[in-house]
């Protein structure tokens, strides 16, 4: 009996055991920032001599994208070594220390705690040389002049205007206060002293902090500023939870000006050229590559070839040229082309001068090898047809070998409809060399009838295409037909018989824009209809009313933007430093514009009111702001879990 009892008991404990199984809860997560204790020289200290410091945390922590965030004011010539070890960060400065200098390490968000990653916040740690420490900060943002993204990680820099100051001081020293841009293109100098400066930016890619070489973007002020500080309140709240408010706390704070500047960053015109590489992907094609564009072709002398037989297409600023080997002879009979090539090219001293070099290039595929892939495809093609033939009951018609005969590829756009204002374009795989408009026809249908209606076929600038121009009858139907030979290409190849039907659209398929720019008379405006992508759909020439008529725009959404054309060229002008020239100016419409079908449209523009920031709409802008770093919350989800498992 008393076995009993004992057995009883045992599956009593065993049964309540069971019950209480779950998943082990590790406690409570560590949610709390490292804190600094102490620093060596204390933080704010002055009269600082030494070059090695560390900061002391409560937790054992580490630096995350270092190289990118934390950034040492003034600049270091020799990179400074900050690095984490255990609890601590250490940094060694190599640069002498100048006197009577405040120096800043600004971590930004760098600093982390080792286990959970929960972020210090932005932090800087600073100290002086000198008697006192400068407060002082100035901010604002850097955009790219040409389209206004923000522009991450490019250095900020100040140099005060004194009787030191020159215009030529960007090439000549480095800034005396320095910083980053984050990802929505901000930047804060912090340790600035008392007093009037410039702000300039630069893409360093040599790390001397000078504007040393064309390939780097820079911005620069022509208007100084003066530093400044005031006291001021601001509201901060409290919440008792996410819908209600606990409290609204008046906090004073030290407001730092100017907070608000925007530095325009370019590329110089005028980039260094020099021949990048050489390509030649098959015995028909040679390709160069240059760095930079310019105004005139290379001039090729063959060494074992004729230089005539070079059929050139270059791209629109050279700095890409294709040429087509039209001596089919040479490349089935040597594998080198041997030449001289004389091309412009930037010397020791940043000017162009003629440059003359021996090339000898190669195909990557040999003629041989393509040769006998070509039979074998010819051969494997008769020896299907010999099979057909057999299989089949009846004779077959007549076939030609597609592989026995090259012809000339040409694509057609757009193809089915047209819009009222728009023309059609043939473009060709290489250069077309003969296009024969007695042998095509373009028709238009009236009445069931095909009536012949005049047309124009012209070259287009880039040799492998033509466009098709007519007066086109909208709701009507037309018929464009090129005959077989009748468009050859440099390399002998023709083109099959191509016909192309498409109808022209209704007006009512289209809305209007009518857009008024409202900026001072004298400016000539370019007016330009963004897509969703960023890229120009549409271009205008405003009058000198400001005004820009959009007609046949297909619905859907637009964005706009315009610039100043100074020079009356038609284009978008960057600057130059030497010359104090700021690039031409660029504004953005501020939101996206819907247009529908039927619908006119009519839109005011003031550029000048709406502030630069605040001009890019968001949907475009491919430069995305960075992603703020949080503690993670996870006690709450870990309090979730338990009142389920409850």
């Amino acid at each position: 009996m008393k076995t009993k009892h004992i057995l009883e008991g045992l599956a009593l404990l065993l049964f309540v055991a069971c019950a209480s199984i779950g998943t082990p809860d590790g406690g409570i997560y560590d949610e709390i920032p490292p804190k600094v204790v102490s620093s060596s020289p204390a933080d704010r200290s002055v009269g600082n001599t030494t070059r090695k410091m560390r900061i002391n945390f409560n937790e054992y922590i580490k630096l995350e994208n270092a190289n990118e965030k934390v950034i040492v004011s003034p600049p270091q010539i020799e990179p400074a070594n900050i690095r984490a070890d255990g609890k601590s960060v250490k940094i060694t400065l190599y640069d002498s220390l100048q006197s009577n200098t405040t120096y800043t390490i600004d971590f930004s968000d760098a600093i982390v705690d080792n286990n959970e990653g929960n972020p210090m916040g932005h932090y800087t740690y600073s100290f002086s040389t000198g008697t006192e420490i400068d407060t002082m900060e100035v901010s604002g943002a850097v955009l790219n002049a040409e389209n206004l993204e923000p522009i991450k990680g490019i250095l900020v820099g100040l140099y005060p205007v004194d009787s030191l100051f020159n215009d030529s001081i960007f090439r000549q020293k480095p800034f005396s206060r320095v910083s980053r841009t984050n990802g929505s293109g901000r930047f804060c100098i912090k340790g600035v002293k008392p007093g009037t400066y410039r702000a300039f930016a630069l893409e360093d890619k040599d790390g001397d902090f000078l504007f040393s070489q064309k390939s780097e973007h820079i911005a620069f002020m022509q208007d100084t500023f003066t530093t400044i500080c005031k006291q001021e309140i601001r509201m901060d709240t409290i919440w008792r939870d996410s819908t209600q408010i606990d409290t609204i706390l008046a906090v004073p704070y030290v407001h730092y000006l100017p907070d608000d500047l925007v530095l325009n960053a370019f590329l110089e015109a005028g980039q260094d050229r020099h021949l990048l590489k050489i390509e030649r992907p098959n015995p028909d094609i040679l390709r160069l590559f240059f760095t930079a564009p310019a105004d005139t072709l290379p001039v090729i002398k063959g060494l074992n070839f004729d230089e005539k037989c070079l059929a050139v297409d270059g791209s629109l600023h050279n700095d890409t040229i294709t040429y087509w080997i039209t001596d089919t002879a040479f490349t089935h009979r040597e594998d080198t082309m041997k030449f001289e090539i004389t091309f412009l090219e930037t010397d020791s001293t940043g000017v162009l001068q003629p440059h003359t070099e021996k090339q000898e290039v190669a195909p990557k595929v040999t003629w041989q090898k393509i040769y006998k892939e070509e039979q074998k495809k010819i051969q494997e093609w008769k020896k299907a047809r010999e099979k057909r033939m057999k299989k089949s009951k009846e004779p077959l018609p007549p076939e030609t070998n597609p592989y026995e005969i090259k012809f000339l590829e040409m694509s057609v756009k757009p193809t089915g409809g047209i819009d009222p204002n728009q023309n059609v374009l043939f473009a060709a795989k290489q250069p077309i060399a003969i296009a024969d408009t007695s042998r095509m026809h373009l028709e238009i249908k009236k009445d069931s009838l095909w009536i012949p209606e005049p047309f124009l076929f012209l070259p287009n600038r880039d040799v492998k295409s033509y466009t098709l121009y007519a007066e086109w009858e909208e709701k009507r139907q037309y018929r464009f037909t090129i005959d077989s030979t009748a468009i050859v290409g440099v390399m002998g190849d023709p083109c099959k018989s191509i016909k192309n039907e498409f109808s022209v659209r209704s007006q009512d398929d289209f809305g209007s824009l009518f857009v008024h720019v409202l900026l001072p008379d004298t400016a000539r405006i370019i007016v330009q209809l963004m897509s969703s992508a960023d890229k120009c759909v549409a271009e205008l020439v405003a009058g000198r009313d400001g005004r820009a008529d959009f007609f046949y725009l297909k619905p859907g959404e637009y964005y706009m933007r315009c610039f100043v054309d100074h020079n009356h060229n038609a284009s978008w002008d960057t600057g130059e430093y030497a010359g104090a020239q700021q690039p031409e100016q660029v504004y953005y419409f501020p939101k996206p514009i819907s247009v529908k079908a039927r619908w006119d449209i009519e839109q005011d523009w003031s550029p000048l009111e709406i502030p630069r920031l605040a001009q890019k709409p968001i949907e475009i802008t491919k430069q995305k702001p960075d992603k703020e770093k949080n503690i993670k919350q996870r006690n709450i989800e870990r309090e979730r879990q338990k009142r389920e498992n409850r």
